[in-house]
């Protein structure tokens, strides 16, 4: 048993922020007394003291539900000397993350039930909770489409061929008219996320066609390689009712898309258009690829400033409903390549939230419980999770933290290193996290 006190609560789902306790116990919350009924929080500490609760003062911090993130790679199987599932759980607990949603661009990728069950084993023996997607076409080869049904069945929390885009549009009709009959079928949502990006519009992927591009005196890639695919898929996304996931959108242009069909879909009743940001397009531009090569170097790229600032735009008034890290480990040894040769991606689970709190509430004033709606409540909605919210009789997956407080991250729990944000000086310090009523992370000092 935890009691949590004087802290101020930050709640998505009511869109309230009041000083309140918090009983948990058999991971749940079972009592919450707010500050302004005197009688109920008396009580509240008397039960604590009888029951000999593990009592945590949290005068002056924050508390809100646990961080839920739709877009990571633990690269189990296949690649784990980038990151496995154990190291990629300890990473999301110490970024107050309590349930991830793992990519299936795995080797082999998740394409069987085999292969998803060993990941969703292996989630289940760490301290936080891991879900998996499945891949959309077989082998990611973008052509024949994988069962389902069978592998919702066997536990898949929805499905992506992320890293590769789909090319074939017929593959995609396909794709989104089966999902969403199975919506229909089963009345759990059935998430498609798309990587958009066409390669026809690419040389050398991973930086921007542009200032950055022009200073390594290679191709790049040109913003129309994510308009053009977007543009389609919203297209097919209306058409189908499927519910589509825009993954780490990077351009102005397709911001201004997807409030284009979120209006379209509202109007006709439905909400099945969703869209992430990273934190890295939120924070970072092309520039930074100038500065810090490989580290900085991710698919879509880092673009322009208008980008950047539309980015910001779309997920404060809701456009853009998801902050997702794009998680992406790669060791040492293969980012100290060549700009051409090196992977693309950026590890994000541990500095997300601090690069958030900096930047959309520091710099942008968003309210606290507009920025848990984006990094909890919806992905939680989106995927059908009961979880991203704080009420009696909710799941205890909590995070403890000080929007305010300076850190810099130097070292991380995962296993790789590669992040433009190490050694960056931020703002927001996740203290603890606890998710299914266990405390998984707490900040020394």
């Amino acid at each position: 048993m935890i009691y949590l006190k004087n802290a101020t609560v930050i709640d998505p789902k009511s869109k309230t922020e009041r000083q309140k306790d918090l009983m948990i116990d058999n991971g749940r919350i079972i009592t919450i007394a707010d500050h302004s009924e005197e009688e109920a929080v008396r009580r509240l500490q008397q039960k604590a003291e009888k029951e000999q609760a593990d009592s945590i003062d949290a005068a002056g911090l924050f508390i809100g539900p646990g961080l839920v993130d739709v877009h990571v790679h633990f690269r189990d199987p296949g690649l784990t000397h980038k990151e496995d599932i154990e190291t990629g759980a300890q990473a999301a607990a110490a970024g107050g993350f309590t349930t991830v949603v793992l990519m299936a661009n795995t080797r082999p990728p998740v394409d069987s039930v085999k292969t998803l069950s060993y990941v969703l084993e292996k989630g289940k023996k760490t301290a936080i909770r891991v879900e998996s997607c499945a891949t959309i076409t077989q082998g990611m080869q973008g052509k024949e489409l994988t069962d389902f049904e069978a592998l919702m069945q066997a536990g898949a929390a929805g499905f992506t061929d992320d890293g590769i885009p789909i090319v074939e549009e017929s593959v995609v009709k396909s794709a989104m008219e089966q999902a969403a009959a199975l919506q229909k079928k089963t009345g759990r949502p059935v998430p498609l996320s798309f990587h958009e990006e066409n390669p026809d519009f690419i040389e050398n992927n991973g930086i921007n066609r542009g200032k950055a591009s022009g200073h390594y005196g290679i191709g790049g890639s040109d913003r129309q390689a994510e308009i053009s695919m977007v543009e389609r898929d919203l297209k097919l996304a209306l058409e189908t009712g499927a519910c589509f996931d825009v993954q780490h959108i990077s351009t102005k242009e397709a911001v201004e898309l997807v409030r284009a069909a979120k209006k379209q879909a509202l109007a006709n009743g439905i909400c099945n258009i969703h869209a992430e940001a990273t934190p890295h397009h939120i924070l970072l531009t092309e520039e930074a690829v100038i500065t810090h090569g490989t580290l900085a170097k991710m698919n879509p790229p880092l673009r322009e400033e208008e980008d950047r600032q539309a980015v910001i735009a779309g997920v404060l008034d809701g456009t853009i409903d998801l902050i997702a890290t794009d998680h992406a480990p790669h060791s040492a040894e293969e980012k100290a390549q060549e700009l051409t040769k090196a992977p693309s991606g950026i590890i994000g689970l541990e500095t997300a939230f601090s690069v958030a709190a900096t930047e959309l509430f520091g710099k942008h004033h968003m309210p606290l419980t507009d920025l848990f709606d984006r990094m909890s409540y919806a992905p939680a909605r989106m995927y059908g999770f009961d979880r991203g919210y704080i009420e009696e009789g909710a799941v205890a997956d909590l995070i403890l933290f000080d929007p305010d407080r300076e850190v810099t991250y130097e070292t991380f729990r995962s296993r790789s290193e590669n992040t433009p944000f190490k050694g960056m000086p931020l703002k927001g310090k996740i203290l603890m996290t606890i998710c299914d009523g266990r405390i998984v992370y707490r900040a020394g000092n």
